[in-house]
């Protein structure tokens, strides 16, 4: 097996893995918080983020000669399994759609500004404690 299957191999198995740990996470806070608002989704896209920046400060931003096996292993599969736009974006249309459209602004809101000061945060952690 050449360098680049094996890549392809270890951002497959991170994938394979992210996904069911955003499956597992959100059934279990739908089932302790309810189905009005996607919980498991938030939870999901801002620990996502947050280990994304975290992991960003750990190999760094630059990626100049090759990304490291590492990040396409946990941030290109892992996080790009466990993370996701497709479900933030129609879990908020179906708030939208069935009138609760504050409740849809804030989901996006809260996903977008939340997860980007924690991925700020993820990445000062990692600069602190490297």
């Amino acid at each position: 097996m050449n360098a680049s299957m094996g890549l392809l191999l270890m951002m497959a198995a991170g994938g394979a893995l992210g996904g069911m740990a955003r499956l597992a996470v959100s059934n279990l806070l739908a089932r302790r918080l309810g189905r009005a608002f996607p919980w498991g989704t938030l939870a999901v896209n801002l620990s996502g983020a947050l280990l994304a920046g975290g992991l960003a400060g750990w190999f760094g931003m630059s990626h100049e000669g090759g990304m490291p096996g590492g990040w396409l292993l946990l941030v290109v599969g892992l996080l790009g399994g466990y993370t996701t736009v497709s479900s933030l974006s129609l879990q908020s249309l179906a708030l939208w759609q069935s009138g609760r459209r504050g409740t849809a602004l804030a989901n996006v809101a809260a996903t977008v500004v939340a997860g980007l000061a924690l991925a700020a945060l993820g990445w000062w952690l990692t600069g602190r404690l490297a």
